[in-house]
């Protein structure tokens, strides 16, 4: 018994293995991440920082990493090494300074909470950074295992972020260890922007992470096959058929595209040079009926919702001083994810500047999925939309927004066809068969692509004082909401093949007690956890009284 015991214990601290229960198997990898762990061909290095004295939520997430990156190791073959500590402990105050200066150069922001360190002690401030360093080579990236979740989510936001662990240590491990980046183009020649409105986009986002590259529509032929993914923001001027069929050959081969089109002309900036209102108008852009041969069209209107952002607005004057008061301003809709797709799950809300609606239309062989949507008390505003300041007044007003979950970013996949396949002029047909590029009526593979009405969407504001911000980045109260992190899922999607995302999928379900029940029916738990145990506990003395007595008793 004590050589099988000590062989037991043995074969466990050298193998781990655990048998998931779970309804939603939280605790089972997906294809992809397995595939990946396996294939490693250099050690990866991960430091976590989640150790010390944490609070219970804190410290949960860090158990839990801890354990998949147990199985990460196990799976890899021990090319997976890691460790979990704290930052900048047993440094001196300057050291330490350095060590927390690379961690925000590194994208890991820190997190104050508070936090009962010692029993009976009262609770204190301390900053959590919830994240890691992934190495392998010279490679290095930073995770932030909060990045893309509210803040004021407190319990919600730590299990969504669990949810994603796996993807986001799958992701980083396999961009550290390969080194060819998929090709982004940006596409310019139609009024789309390149001020500083996009700076996050291109600079901290696209540049870093992808092969990049900008795309003018006019200096090709046809848009070359090495571009992995087309980016096109924003266009404010008309496309050509010749531009127009340049994009759908693209598609036709195989190109991905994310349309981030703006129907209407409403700017912020318009509604601050104006007396308090515009009227928000066509730009005619000519790209109505390549969409709706791809499968869906962008309204000519205005989506309002009450969930929404605020912005200051002066409602009076105190002395030569004007008072300023942030009002909620509909325009400014926060939208949701409604399906579990893994490009928008277990995200905080996307911030939204005057989007317009979209319908889907039918399209043999096309499945449209709604990534992006409102909530369900959500209006739309028809053309010719007024633009006000104060749009919800009244009450009549708050009652017309009875529309529910209107879709503001739509997935498309499927056997694209194209726009030109019945009426491209042989001269065409001709010209790109001279560069090697033959005209394709049809995709011959499931292609896709995502189709985004409101371009503002992955654009940030400027400041005097700060300049750029970041995507996202609400300008007054400087939260930022999941834009970025909801654009890198979708170019991710779009270009990554081996499916890693599939791990965003994951639910993590917080069984919590029901509160109503547990008031109804606090006097029988209370009988059942404390009265019958003393029950047991008196029925069994009495029983073993009266055996023992009957047992030894003398018989006269």
């Amino acid at each position: 018994m004590l050589v099988l015991l000590v062989a037991v214990n043995y074969l466990a601290s050298i193998m781990h293995f655990r048998i998931d229960l779970t309804a939603e198997k939280r605790y089972t990898l997906s294809a992809p991440t397995k595939k990946l762990l396996k294939n490693l061909k250099e050690p990866v290095s991960i430091h976590v920082f989640l150790a010390g004295d944490l609070p219970a939520g804190f410290r949960k997430l860090s158990k839990s990493t801890q354990e998949l990156l147990d199985e990460f190791k196990e799976i890899s073959g021990n090319r997976i090494q890691f460790t979990i500590e704290k930052p900048g402990e047993g440094l001196n105050d300057s050291a330490k300074a350095k060590v927390i200066d690379s961690l925000y150069a590194f994208g890991i922001s820190p997190t104050n909470v508070k936090a009962q360190i010692k029993e009976n002690e009262s609770q204190q401030q301390q900053y959590v950074y919830p994240g890691a360093l992934i190495s392998s080579g010279e490679h290095v990236l930073g995770v932030d295992l909060l990045k893309g979740q509210s803040y004021e989510g407190g319990l919600n936001s730590l299990n969504k972020a669990e949810a994603l662990l796996e993807y986001k240590f799958a992701s980083a491990i396999q961009k550290v260890t390969t080194d060819s980046l998929p090709r982004v183009g940006y596409v310019v020649g139609n009024g789309e922007p390149l001020s500083y409105n996009v700076y996050d986009l291109i600079e901290r986002t696209l540049q870093p992470n992808y092969a990049f590259g900008f795309v003018l529509l006019d200096s090709f032929p046809f848009i070359p096959n090495r571009y992995d993914a087309l980016v096109i923001v924003k266009p404010t001027q008309k496309f050509t058929d010749e531009q127009k069929l340049k994009l759908d050959q693209y598609v036709m081969h195989g190109g991905k595209i994310i349309w981030l089109v703006d129907q209407l002309y409403a700017e912020m900036d318009s509604l601050q040079r104006s007396a308090g209102q515009f009227v928000a108008y066509d730009r005619g852009l000519n790209l109505e009926d390549l969409l709706f041969k791809f499968g869906v069209r962008i309204n000519q209107d205005l989506v309002q919702d009450l969930q929404c952002e605020k912005v200051p607005l002066v409602v009076g004057n105190m002395g030569n001083k004007p008072q300023v008061e942030f009002i909620p301003f509909p325009y400014f809709p926060l939208l949701s994810s409604y399906s579990n797709h893994p490009v928008s799950k277990n995200l905080d809300n996307v911030l939204s500047v005057f989007p317009n609606s979209i319908d889907t239309v039918k399209s043999p062989g096309i499945r449209k999925t709604v990534l992006l949507a409102t909530s369900d008390h959500s209006r739309v505003l028809g053309t010719p939309a007024i633009v006000t300041w104060k749009s919800v007044q009244r009450e009549e007003d708050e009652r017309s927004f009875n529309k529910g979950q209107i879709p503001v970013a739509v997935l498309l996949e499927g056997k694209f066809t194209s726009l030109y396949a019945n009426r491209i002029t042989q001269q065409m047909i001709d010209s790109l068969s001279r560069y090697n590029h033959p005209f394709i009526s049809s995709t011959q593979f499931e292609n896709k692509m995502i189709v985004i009405s409101d371009a503002d969407i992955v654009m940030n504001v400027v400041t005097q004082q700060e300049g750029p911000l970041f995507m996202g980045m609400h300008q007054f109260n400087k939260y930022q909401y999941a834009n970025k992190d909801f654009f890198l899922n979708c170019l991710e999607y779009l270009t990554n093949p081996t499916g890693i995302l599939e791990a965003r999928s994951k639910d993590y379900t917080l069984r919590l007690l029901d509160t109503t029940k547990v008031e109804e029916k606090r006097g029988y738990w209370q009988f059942v956890n404390i009265g019958i145990p003393v029950l047991l506990v008196s029925l069994f003395g009495l029983l073993f009284v009266w055996l023992r007595k009957r047992k030894y008793s003398v018989q006269e």
